[in-house]
């Protein structure tokens, strides 16, 4: 099954400040990993970035770029998007038709929005997903921490049998792209 990864949301008003992900520079270096595994077996990586007028991830602000620290290459794919769906008028669904992709890996940040919501989009879109267990992260509400809101999305999406597509939930190390 071909396969692409899609790296959601991981902005550079994300991992600094009140807001930031927890873990952030930590997170970053397992996307990296997934990232450089997925070029060298030859999978697509994509990268989405929300863009909002007037707030940090106002299109071309500093907020809106891609996070320091994040590896990219000119032949990765770039979307933008303005809700939590990545799929929602985007033309994403059309790239990854164009590429013949079947199956998506999917890591970033906000667990509770966009990778939530991306993946469950996926799913009823007729992709299986692979959620690295690590691969995406949070800063966490007034109700969860952080580790528990991944915790929390690790479990349940998981566990979502409806679409017929499942998402699997693997170690970042895990996820072999070659097979």
């Amino acid at each position: 099954m071909k396969t692409a990864l899609i790296v959601i949301d991981v902005q550079q008003a994300l991992c600094e400040g009140e807001g930031a992900v927890w873990q952030a520079p930590a997170l970053i270096d397992r996307i990296n990993a997934l990232t450089a595994r997925a070029r060298q077996a030859g999978v697509p990586v994509l990268f989405v970035q929300h863009e909002s007028p007037g707030s940090p991830l106002a299109h071309g602000s500093r907020g809106w770029q891609l996070a320091d620290g994040l590896h990219t290459t000119a032949l990765d794919l770039r979307v933008g998007k303005s809700t939590a769906d990545s799929f929602h008028g985007t033309g994403l669904k059309l790239r990854l038709d164009a590429l013949g992709i079947e199956a998506l890996v999917l890591c970033g940040m906000h667990t509770e929005f966009c990778v939530d919501t991306t993946a469950r989009r996926a799913l009823a879109l007729g992709y299986p997903v692979t959620l690295p267990a690590d691969g995406h992260g949070s800063a966490g509400n007034a109700a969860l921490s952080a580790e528990q809101v991944v915790t929390h999305h690790n479990i349940t999406l998981s566990q979502i049998t409806s679409f017929g597509p499942r998402v699997r939930v693997l170690a970042s190390a895990d996820i072999d792209f070659s097979a």
